[in-house]
């Protein structure tokens, strides 16, 4: 057992840093990487996309940064988990066996089971209610409209790929934090009712899951923070107790403080005494944050109790359509001007006939981010007008695009700035969480 683990996070969202988990390969000293590429957006992109091609349904750009990065990956023994592998983690997998050097480098441990999108009508029959936790609407509502349905595993199958030997982990839906939790499972081989240690290595997932959100990403000092140019990705070391530090590369900047660690614990928190995670339920107000003044926090004495009897199940359907556009208002009076010519646009498509089922004005530069604050308005040399709809009916959503651009010569002066060409209607894919049981999920872990 070693005296020490050390997991970075390097990917807090299918977008972020293409930079970050390189440079924690390379320099960070690390003995895992985890990176977390999946939104519950992000499931449904996938579904959609292997339903149209098979071999589809993974973060792709999870290949390319093994494939070109395999040498140091190799020569700094690091371990990657990571749940790119989205609707479609073995096809990822053949992806990244085909780009190789050496095929037989990087054994790869391929998590199956959460996604239960071919098998939804069937569960339904069997009595899974799927109630939506939210509203308590039965799932029928949305029954034909479902595009994806994923359960979040619990961590303990990455455990399980890792006794296999795999030097990549590559799941579907596990929890955010137990990209950190599975390893540590592995590592020191906690047990299922030692249910403090597992509260901890919760802990420290959580607080990495979203990258450098918490070493001064997004931190409310803002002000405080020399420099965010080169923003150093967390790295927490936990020992076998459960006890950790969180981190970051030295010579990185940003910032690891109380604050900066407090503010990540609280998101998506939820119930702080009963943070729900498939492998055990955490007291956020039992642990002890020590603040090192050196860039390190050391959290010690986190409180855990048993899981739930069920798995979250993110599921995903089809909700219409949408539209958005946006025009440049400039001027003199420019808040006056965007309530007159927004007041123009509506007008226009209702004498032409049209409504929707819901639609929006956005005056960005006033009030669009605030719109509930007390504030005096002090005047504004532009407002970006941006207007919206959704609609179940395509087609009257596509008539609203092309109602925009002819503002530009049929409105007031001072109107601009007509970005990315008249907009399109596009899908609307909505999130229904639920639950079930446990007792008939099954996962299984098949070495590449």
């Amino acid at each position: 057992m070693k005296e020490i683990v050390k997991i970075a996070n390097g990917q807090g969202f299918w977008g972020d840093s293409i930079d970050a988990p390189v440079n924690l390969i390379k320099y960070g000293k690390i003995d895992y990487l985890t990176l977390d590429y999946l939104a519950e957006v992000t499931i449904s992109i996938m579904q959609k996309q292997k339903l149209k091609n098979p071999l589809f349904g993974y973060a792709k750009d999870f290949v390319d940064l093994i494939v070109n990065n395999q040498d140091d990956i190799r020569k700094n023994n690091i371990k990657i988990i990571t749940n790119a592998g989205g609707v479609n983690p073995v096809e990822c997998a053949k992806a990244i066996k085909l780009k190789l050097k050496n095929k037989s480098d990087f054994k790869i441990g391929v998590v199956k089971g959460d996604d239960i999108y071919n098998n939804i009508d069937g569960l339904i029959n069997s009595g899974q209610s799927f109630r939506n936790l939210e509203t308590g609407e039965d799932i029928s509502l949305i029954r034909n409209k479902i595009t994806s349905a994923n359960v979040y595993i619990d961590s303990y199958c990455i455990k399980d790929a890792l006794d296999k030997g795999a030097d990549i982990v590559l799941a579907g839906r596990v929890s955010d934090p137990g990209l950190t939790l599975g390893p540590l499972l592995y590592e020191f081989d906690w047990k299922n009712n030692d249910f403090n240690k597992l509260a901890s290595g919760t802990l420290a997932g959580h607080i990495i899951e979203c990258g450098a959100q918490c070493t001064g990403g997004n931190y409310s000092k803002w002000y405080d923070i020399e420099n965010l140019s080169n923003i150093g990705y967390p790295i927490v070391e936990v020992y076998p107790d459960g006890n950790f530090n969180v981190t970051k590369p030295k010579g990185t900047d940003g910032i690891i403080n109380k604050l900066s660690i407090s503010e990540q614990v609280l998101y998506e928190m939820g119930d702080p005494k009963n943070y729900i995670s498939p492998d055990v339920c955490v007291d956020f107000t039992s642990f002890n944050l020590i603040d090192n003044n050196d860039n390190t926090v050391s959290i010690k004495n986190v409180k855990g109790f048993k899981a739930t009897d069920t798995y979250k199940v993110s599921i995903s359907y089809f909700s219409g359509y949408k539209s958005s556009g946006q025009l440049t208002i400039s001027g003199p009076h420019a808040y006056k001007k965007a309530k007159y010519v927004s007041k123009i646009f509506w007008d226009r498509l209702k004498l032409a006939g049209y409504d929707f089922n819901n639609k929006n004005t956005e005056f960005l530069g006033f009030d669009s981010c605030h719109k509930k604050m007390n504030h005096k308005y002090s005047g504004s040399n532009e407002i970006v007008l941006r207007l919206s709809v959704k609609d179940s009916d395509k087609q009257k959503v596509e008539r609203f695009g092309k109602e925009i651009s002819p503002l530009i010569t049929t409105g007031p002066p001072g109107i601009t700035g007509f970005a990315g060409g008249r907009p399109k209607a596009q899908e609307v894919i909505s999130f229904w969480p639920s639950l079930i049981d446990k007792k008939i999920v099954n996962t299984t872990v098949e070495i590449l």
